[in-house]
């Protein structure tokens, strides 16, 4: 996967805004905060960047660089798991029956004991 710098604007990140790239230029906008009403996007920089959003994701790097990272083309692959049985739909008894009586097994016979030698 290709890396690569586009700018080098050196912005000094503030914990409480994420940024992002947009139509080139760099904006922020302040982190929801529980309580606190919506914060507006203000653009931080103009970068000025053509951006192709086809084959690349663009972002703000740590040093405050705006990159970018090719696009992972399907993602990742699922494993393939067992199909579950169908189950049959449940039947309606028709009429009441008596039910099936079950044939009883024979026993099994067992071999004769074997006798000890003295």
């Amino acid at each position: 996967m290709g890396l690569d710098k586009i700018a080098k604007l050196g912005i000094k990140r503030d914990n409480d805004l994420m940024y992002y790239i947009k139509g080139g230029d760099v904006w922020a906008t302040p982190r929801k905060k529980p309580g606190q009403p919506k914060g507006k996007a203000a653009k931080v920089a103009a970068a000025g960047i053509d951006m192709d959003y086809s084959k690349y994701l663009y972002y703000l790097d740590g040093d405050g660089d705006v990159a970018r990272k090719e696009r992972q083309v399907g993602g990742s692959k699922r494993k393939k798991t067992k199909a579950a049985p169908k189950k049959a739909p449940a039947k309606k008894p028709a009429a009441k029956k008596a039910p099936a009586k079950k044939a009883a097994k024979p026993a099994a016979k067992k071999a004769p004991a074997k006798k000890k030698k003295k």
